[in-house]
């Protein structure tokens, strides 16, 4: 099969091995596969993936159609299409990894927008419902919200009912984000248009003291994006204190299994009706085939994309 690799930084196709499912594992047709920061990480040498995945495929999240089923799986059949975070190898023509990893794909939706749903959709859903607790009513700030995480952090809060600020450092970029629901502002006034009961960290260390400032007593700030401003900042205890305030943090990538089929589970029940339904989306910034995939990745590093560079395999 062809498959997506690198070398010292540099992204190429190569050829590589069909992989074969295991116990328990599904073999799939990759139609598309999204492209996300942990990719490109990973080609520079920095973000390894995780024991058990391939380790010089790159990729984290694919739709396509089962193949065949490895011993002991039994929830798919050939031609069922699906979609799914993985620890790596999504970039390929054949992947294989966990059945309770796999995500229904509904017929109304393409290849491309299911390639680029599961990493950010999962990523986003969890950090806001499942660990900040986001509800109805609440007024939510995502910072960098342009990108794949922050367009589905937007989506999923206006469809539960939150108030949404988007901060947008292009603004080219801002219309897209407004039309999804949110109030868009410029990052250099995020502190005025609070406060904010839920704030998605996506840019960095830099917005720490803004945010603590900036938050409703109780409030939740969740850490999943550092790559703007860095990764170390200082923060105010007292004031974290005084406003009953949580901080915390998260990754997908290297969760166990159990892990990652709950989160699995609660994509599958809450979110891929609204998909079904066009109420959320991933929006595409670019395709490019799986042979153009160093165009892909240079598209990718440019930046000012609103939403998802996906290769069609």
């Amino acid at each position: 099969m062809r498959a997506v690799t690198f070398d010292n930084g540099r992204v190429l196709v190569a050829d590589r091995p069909d992989p074969r499912p295991g116990t328990g594992e599904i073999l799939v047709r990759v139609r598309a596969a999204g492209l996300n920061n942990a990719d490109l990480m990973q080609a520079q040498g920095f973000y390894p993936a995780p024991p058990g995945s391939p380790p010089d495929i790159l990729g984290m999240e694919l739709a396509g159609e089962v193949v065949s089923s490895g011993p002991a799986a039994e929830r798919f059949s050939p031609g069922d299409r699906v979609m799914a975070v993985v620890g790596g190898g999504a970039q390929a023509e054949l992947a294989t990894f966990h059945e309770r990893q796999a995500i229904p794909v509904p017929e109304a939706v393409g290849w491309a927008e299911a390639g680029a749903f599961p990493e950010v959709f999962t990523t986003a859903h969890d950090a806001l419902f499942t660990q900040a607790g986001l509800r109805p009513g609440e007024h939510l700030l995502v910072h960098g919200a342009a990108g794949g995480v922050g367009t589905a952090a937007v989506q999923m809060a206006v469809a539960a009912g939150a108030g949404v600020t988007a901060s947008v450092r292009h603004p080219e970029l801002r219309p897209a984000v407004e039309a999804m629901g949110a109030a868009v502002i410029d990052p250099a006034a995020f502190e005025e248009a609070g406060p904010y009961d839920v704030i998605l960290e996506l840019v960095g260390a830099g917005n720490l003291m803004g945010n603590l400032r900036s938050l409703r007593t109780g409030g939740r700030i969740c850490v999943i994006g550092v790559g703007g401003t860095g990764p170390r900042g200082e923060i105010d205890l007292s004031l974290l204190m005084g406003k009953r305030a949580r901080i915390h943090g998260s990754t997908l990538r290297a969760r166990p299994l159990e892990g990652k089929a709950a989160a699995a589970r609660l994509v599958e029940s809450q979110l891929v009706p609204l998909l079904a339904a066009g109420r959320i989306s991933p929006p595409l910034a670019a395709t490019f085939p799986l042979e153009a995939a160093a165009d892909a990745y240079e598209r990718f590093r440019a930046g000012a994309k609103l939403g998802k560079v996906v290769l069609i395999a």
